[in-house]
């Protein structure tokens, strides 16, 4: 079994102290380190300054806070908006132009791998293949819910990395896309809202059963469920939504299948109790599958404050949680 894996985490994990100034970038590296991680993804929207290029002045306190806690950037979180202007999608040379000065940005700070999203067409990835090896960049399109490792946009992307054989285009797997249940902090926020918890299961049945959404709303509003559910109804068929813990086998095999192609895992988690037990994304199961491949790259802890209480605690706890199915 392989357990060469490093453990790293985003600052994005930090974007709740960050946006509220308790936290500035310093701050959020120290944090990172004193959780544990060996490295960190930085996402650039967030955190620099002079977006999307990076400065002297920023590439010395990046190197100066790598001396200080010992962990520099490994990964760098680029953003593909195709709807930046008001009056017209970009074009896909537009998408590649933009997409060429992450790289840059992401070959200046160091980092050896760049998050793409799936907003970048397919052929626009295929074109960007010698630029990222000119820049010694690998590029991973993210993987999200509701996309999978095997969902026919993603096997278009693996057709384009089959097809130019570059060793610099891949893929980065959000775990998120293994959920097997609600998500907790959206089904918390509803209950404090007044939704009931029997609508809320109601919901979560019909999902599980593949009911469309415009009959689940409409079964919902029959049922008198409070208003509120609409968003986390909402969510359910969209980016947190979730299937049978019967398909998370097959679901499995499709990130085994495109591994080779894998340069860093986002390890997304929503919510965290005090045993480290992840409430909707089998963790188990997830590292248990990984640990049968070659993979040897970095699990980017990813944590999405639905919440808003911060990610400080709950990052630790994610770190712990690897390191122990890690260490089995």
């Amino acid at each position: 079994m392989n357990t060469n894996m490093k453990i790293g985490a985003t600052l994005f994990c930090y974007g709740t102290e960050y946006a509220r100034y308790e936290y500035d970038f310093e701050e959020c590296v120290k944090q990172a380190a004193l959780a544990g991680a060996t490295g960190y993804e930085i996402v650039g929207t967030q955190m620099l300054p002079s977006y999307p290029n990076v400065s002297d002045e920023f590439l010395g306190l990046v190197t100066r806070l790598k001396e200080t806690y010992g962990i520099g950037p490994v990964s760098y979180g680029a953003n593909n908006d195709r709807g930046m202007r008001h009056d017209r999608d970009l074009s896909d040379d537009e998408m590649l132009a933009d997409t060429i000065i992450d790289l840059k940005t992401a070959n200046a700070l160091g980092c050896k791998v760049m998050r793409a999203q799936y907003m970048l067409s397919p052929s626009a990835f295929e074109r960007l293949a010698p630029y990222a090896e000119l820049y010694d960049v690998h590029v991973g399109i993210e993987i999200h819910n509701p996309e999978t490792p095997t969902s026919p946009k993603m096997m278009e992307y693996l057709a384009v990395i089959e097809k130019t054989g570059s060793k610099y285009l891949g893929f980065i797997p959000d775990f998120g896309c293994f959920s097997i249940a609600p998500n907790k902090p959206q089904w918390m926020k509803a209950l404090q809202a007044g939704v009931k918890e029997e609508h809320l299961q109601m919901a979560a049945d019909m999902r599980y059963a593949g009911v469309d959404i415009e009959e689940a709303r409409a079964k919902l509003t029959e049922a008198n469920a409070h208003p509120a559910i609409n968003g986390v109804l909402q969510g359910m068929y969209g980016f947190v939504q979730f299937k049978s813990k019967e398909q998370l086998p097959a679901l499995l095999e499709g990130m085994k299948r495109i591994m080779p192609y894998c340069f860093e895992m986002h390890c997304k988690f929503h919510y965290l109790d005090e045993n480290c037990v992840e409430a909707s994304i089998p963790y188990p199961e997830i590292i248990a599958a990984i640990k049968e491949t070659s993979f040897d790259g970095y699990l980017i802890c990813e944590y999405e404050d639905e919440l808003y209480c911060g990610g400080t605690e709950f990052t630790k706890r994610q770190i712990k949680q690897l390191e122990t199915l890690l260490s089995e």
